[in-house]
């Protein structure tokens, strides 16, 4: 099942490079809803059901707190708005949006927990505000690899005063990286001295998130080799973005952040593996 998911969000983003036939909100889900069950199921393998739970939970919350004062204040992210490409919201902001919090966010815990080398450790000391403060970096990676093609390409949100990155305010970032540590923070004091589970995960347990988070890299890369769609685009300040300089960006972004973490993630896997055998081996 949880391969399915990958071949299944693999298939949502070469969709998005296909305008026309298929819905922007149907891609979207397509996007969101796979990474969300994939969250659920992996992560009810090492925290229970109960603690996989709560991690939905406080990710929904926190993240559409956030996401409902930004929207109406500018605080934390800027000023902005969503369109209604996304589908239906709940106090102003899109259901999928909040949802997407959760699949991604989840991932990128993952993958700082492969990364600080205490994957299926209880949480303990300074790992407990390291890890957020590492798995944030992870997250804000993704948005930074995307945010200007769903905004400015795309419009499925709106930066009325525009943004060096093309259209988007750097707040957008600093706003991100606040939000997404407040939840992890609260999960790790969940976490704090808890036992995960005891028996032996599944071989591959480990890379498939890997992948996952990989995969969501890769898609920001077929935007720039497609080409489709306008030459140019406009901000609302009226600033015209060329759509290759913006997609072309995305894509080194995602290679050389969200793919230097999941290198860095999978050769802590593979040192693992050598630390076993050798192990056996004595």
């Amino acid at each position: 099942m949880l391969w399915a998911l990958l071949v299944l969000y693999g298939v949502a983003r070469i969709l998005q490079i296909f305008p026309g036939p298929f819905a922007i909100v149907a891609v979207v889900a397509l996007h969101v809803l796979p990474a969300v069950v994939f969250a659920l199921m992996h992560g009810a393998m090492l925290y229970r059901w109960r603690g996989i739970l709560t991690f939905f939970v406080i990710c929904l919350a926190i993240g559409n707190i956030f996401e409902s004062v930004g929207v109406r204040t500018g605080f934390p992210f800027g000023h902005y708005y969503f369109t209604g490409l996304l589908g239906p919201k709940l106090f102003a902001v899109p259901i999928l949006l909040g949802l997407a919090y959760v699949g991604m966010a989840y991932l990128s815990w993952t993958l700082a927990r492969l990364i600080l080398g205490d994957a299926q450790n209880s949480l303990k000391g300074s790992r407990v505000v390291t890890l957020p403060l590492v798995a944030a970096f992870i997250m804000v990676a993704w948005d930074f690899s995307q945010d200007p093609v769903w905004s400015t390409i795309l419009h499925l949100w709106v930066w009325p005063q525009g943004g060096p990155y093309f259209g988007v305010p750097v707040s957008n970032f600093l706003g991100w990286y606040l939000t997404v540590y407040v939840f992890y923070q609260l999960f790790a004091l969940y976490l704090r001295d808890r036992s995960t589970s005891p028996e032996p995960l599944p071989p591959g347990y480990w890379h498939q998130a890997v992948l996952f988070y990989a995969l969501s890299a890769a898609g920001n890369i077929f935007p720039a080799i497609a080409g489709h769609g306008p030459s140019m685009v406009c901000d609302p300040t009226r600033a015209q973005w060329k759509v290759s300089d913006i997609t072309g960006t995305c894509a080194l972004v995602s290679i050389f952040t969200m793919g230097a973490f999941a290198m860095l993630a999978w050769v802590r896997l593979a040192d693992r593996k050598a630390d076993a055998i050798r192990h056996v081996g004595m």
